[in-house]
């Protein structure tokens, strides 16, 4: 190891120090790896640096339209060469949070595997000749300058990483915890094989100084995962698993995650004056019936008065516009194309409906001008829909949460 390796190490500590001093919005770098001329590894139809910035964007789409405070960064967007030392730059710079790298899997010839795994930096635990980290790594040869740029490093020499491991000793429990959450809800939404974490000595993981991940999507080289990996619904399903990681991850460590992101943190507080309305509720049958004993002009004017039973009548409401009053529902989830009615993917939810935004299609699940009623509709579908959070439209158009919500409290 040369003075330059220790003075970029000095210089990581204080990137690092500066970025939990300096209070910032919460970062997350998304890394499609390889790109450009560096195709990474190949299949019988397709190369790596497609799939993976397949999986990035989309996972990116996820986050840019379901947490608009957080602040989302690519490392690339479209084909083009990115050296991995510029990827670390680009977390380090920003001060990024979290720092996510999706890659393909492969094998040489004649050999065939399957499945998911998530590899966090650390001392090289395997004995392969060609491990994921060597393979990923050898994309520096391509770079110019590469012996000066990674002075020192030889990544089957144990001397070489250890300098590097003590610095990720701090983010390592993170780095693993958001390994597993990857795993887990990649591996539920995806039904993709689970191959485990993993721990190997990745250069792109190496430079970045807050908690980061590799995921290895499935192994291109083996003809089945390479169909499978290649179908938009299955890249929209495997998004849809590592956004649920994310926002877990995030839940736990960002304390400034607010609604409509977790709903909970601002609804536990209206559950309490809720409960009493909700005893008028009662009160709202005979409303019902009145218009139908006495179809008169007098029976239009309570109409006003009887907002309690706004929840029943919502989709009359919603329909006819005749109400200005915001109307809640709870969004399951989100795709990059249309599913079909009865999809497998609403999880036997009936009713299900749909609005688009951004270029995605986004799914709902039940409509009332009572947000406390679609709160409890949310809690009852969190064991299928554990990331389904509440969304607010008035007069046909999404509108912000928060000033729905606190319309909703002054109505009441």
């Amino acid at each position: 190891m040369g003075r330059k390796t220790i003075f970029i190490l000095l210089a990581w500590m204080a990137t690092a120090a500066a970025a939990l001093a300096d209070g910032h919005r919460f970062t997350l770098v998304v890394d499609a790896g390889h790109g450009g001329h560096d195709a990474g590894a190949k299949g019988a139809f397709s190369y790596e640096k497609n799939i993976n910035l397949n999986v990035a964007l989309a996972f990116g789409r996820l986050v840019e339209d379901n947490c608009p405070d957080v602040r989302v960064i690519y490392t690339r967007k479209t084909d083009v060469f990115v050296p991995l030392h510029r990827r670390a730059e680009i977390a380090n710079k920003n001060k990024a949070d979290v720092f996510i790298s999706i890659h393909t899997n492969a094998l040489p010839a004649g050999h065939v595997a399957r499945g998911l795994e998530t590899y966090t930096m650390g001392m090289r635990r395997s004995d392969e000749k060609l491990s994921a980290a060597m393979r990923e790594n050898s994309v520096i040869m391509i770079e110019k300058d590469y012996k000066e740029r990674y002075e020192g490093y030889d990544p089957n020499s144990p001397e070489s990483t250890i300098m590097f491991e003590f610095l990720h000793d701090r983010n390592m429990s993170k780095s693993v915890e958001l390994a597993k959450l990857v795993q887990r809800c990649v591996c539920a939404t995806a039904t993709r094989q689970n191959k485990g974490v993993k721990q190997d000595v990745f250069l792109v993981l190496r430079e970045t100084s807050m908690p980061a991940c590799l995921i290895e999507l499935g192994f291109i080289t083996t003809a089945d995962e390479e169909q499978y990996l290649n179908k938009a619904e299955n890249v929209d399903k495997i998004a849809q698993g590592i956004y649920q990681a994310f926002v877990t991850y995030r839940k736990k460590y960002d304390e400034g995650f607010t609604v409509p992101y977790d709903p909970e943190m601002d609804t536990k507080a209206n559950v309490n004056p809720v409960n009493k309305p909700q005893v008028e509720k009662p009160v709202s049958k005979p409303q019902e019936d009145k218009p139908a004993n006495k179809p008169q002009v007098e029976k239009p004017a309570p109409r006003p008065q009887a907002e309690q039973p706004v929840n029943k009548p919502q989709t009359r409401k919603t329909a006819t516009g005749s109400s200005s009053r915001p109307v809640f529902k709870v969004q399951i989830i989100a795709s990059s194309r249309s599913l079909r009615p009865g999809s497998g993917q609403f999880k036997g939810l009936t009713g299900v409906e749909s609005y688009e935004e951004n270029g995605m299609v986004k799914y709902t699940y039940g409509a009332s001008t009572d947000y406390n009623e679609i709160y409890r509709l949310r809690k009852s579908i969190l064991d299928k829909f554990p990331e389904a959070f509440i969304i607010a439209f008035k007069d046909g158009v999404k509108t912000d949460i928060n000033k729905a919500i606190r319309e909703f409290k002054s109505n009441r």
